[in-house]
Parts: C-alpha cells; structure tokens; sequence
C-alpha cells in the first residue's frame, strides 16, 4: 500500500472523527505500522499539500495536517460507493451517456472514463456507456467547467429482462469480476471467525483493516451494482459485501483504540516538548 492512499484512509476512517486534524509525528507513527518510513511520510505530505489535498498548520515546532475540502469530497463519494448499495426494484430503465472528447485531450478523455467506470457506468461501445442507477447528474456535474468535453444524456429502456441480461453481459464482465469476488472471499471469509474473537489487537487490527478496504476498494470501480435480475447465476458480490461490511464492523473498536493511543502519545511528547 502507498503511503498517500494510506494518508486518506486514516483520515477517512479514523481521525475525521477525532478533530479532523493530526500531528505529523502522529502520522508517521501510524504509517510505519505499515513499514512506511517517515522520510517517505514526509515527502509524501508535503506532495498532498501542494496538490491541494491538505491543509498544514503550525503550532510551535509541530505540524498539524488537516483534509481540505475537495478531499473530503473525493473521500465522501468513495465511501459511498464502497459501502453503498443500491436498495428497491429496479424501474427497468437504463441511463445512458455518450461523450465526444478531442483526440488531442486524452488524458481528460481517460479522466471521463475512470469517472464513469467509479459511478457504475459501463461500456456498450467505446463513447457509449450505461448504468441502471441514475448518476449522469454527477457526470455531468464533474465536467461541467470542462469545454472540450461533449456530453449528452439519455434514459431508456430495452425491448424485455433478456435484453437487458445481454446487455449488462455486454458492457460488464460479469464471470470475471465473480470470479474477483470469489478470490476475495477464499481470503477474508475464514478470518471472521478471528475477528469475531477479538484476536486482532492494537497495531495488528490497524493493519488488517486497512488492507480489507484497500483490497476491496478495487470492486466499486469494476461492479456496477447491477440490479437482481441482471446478475448471472452464482453471484458472489452479494456476499462479498456484507463479509466486507462485518469484517470492517469487527475490527473497528481495536483499530481505533490503536490510534487513539498514537494520537495521545503524539500529544504528550508535542506537550512535552514546548
């Protein structure tokens, strides 16, 4: 894991609900629970400072880092398409977006690509892409400033439930990103018995849990949470999400007791020190 995806998982999961802020040395404890030396902590602060993504005060000879506001928007959707999942029956309707990018701007065109792809969005062609969940709003939204981008939204429905099976076979595959979740499985649903126990502790707790969400985080950018109907025979996504959601439950108390200590023990040597 790198230390700049670790940074956001920390603050999304555990110091942005104790102040929103922490010590560097804080951080570069925490980090090195995860084998990250503090001179690549340093270095990597400092990076997500000057690209906007944090915020750096001092206070004596401390640093306190805090989320701006655009990362916590970026972390707030995140969690929801990790955690969430779509509830009720599906209305049999698809939202459909067709985009046209200049040549010339690739990378913004690849930049519209990972955003359809994180929203649920699949690929019927290479400008056309689909969802059963109505998102273009947000689509639109993020590249509404963006001139060069080409944007046109239509919301339909096909001729019947068999071909709307041959398309979500068309723009997803589906026997792959099971076979994903079966792999996923086979590692973390015979730990849970484990966590269930309490075994995990301390600095052993913060590890396995931030490597349950790094390891899971791949599957919103893959699964389009397709509706029940849609699903092939033997979808194990289902239940790769509520493994997923216990687990992360079961190792909450021992993490965060974890890095409440670091915190405090941060706070005393800066206490001490002034």
């Amino acid at each position: 894991m790198r230390a700049r995806s670790l940074v956001f998982d920390l603050f999304g999961d555990y110091l942005r609900y104790r102040g929103g802020a922490a010590r560097l040395r804080a951080l570069v404890t925490l980090l090195e629970c995860f084998d990250i030396p503090e001179a690549t902590t340093r270095v990597s602060m400092t990076r997500l400072r000057k690209e906007g993504w944090l915020e750096a005060e001092r206070q004596g000879r401390e640093t306190l880092y805090s989320l701006t506001e655009t990362a916590w928007q970026m972390l707030d959707e995140g969690r929801t398409r990790i955690f969430g999942r779509a509830t009720g029956p599906w209305d049999g309707r698809w939202h459909m977006v067709i985009y046209q990018v200049p040549e010339t701007n690739r990378a913004i065109r690849e930049q519209l690509r990972k955003k359809l792809a994180w929203l649920g969005f699949g690929p019927l062609s290479p400008a056309v892409w689909l969802s059963p969940h109505d998102r273009a709003g947000q689509v639109l939204a993020a590249f509404a400033d963006d001139p060069t981008v080409k944007l046109d939204v239509f919301h339909s429905s096909s001729a019947g439930m068999e071909a709307d099976r041959d398309i979500a076979g068309r723009a997803w595959d589906l026997i792959e990103l099971n076979h994903g979740y079966t792999q996923w499985l086979g590692i973390y649903q015979p730990r849970l018995d484990a966590y269930r126990a309490g075994e995990l502790q301390g600095e052993r707790a913060l590890v396995e849990r931030a490597t349950l969400v790094h390891d899971y985080r791949k599957f919103p950018f893959r699964d389009p949470d397709l509706p029940h109907e849609l699903l092939p025979a033997g979808w194990q996504g289902r239940v790769a999400h509520e493994v997923f959601l216990e687990a992360h439950s079961l190792l909450r108390s021992p993490a965060e007791a974890y890095v409440d200590s670091v915190i405090e023990a941060a706070a005393v040597q800066a206490s001490e020190a002034s």
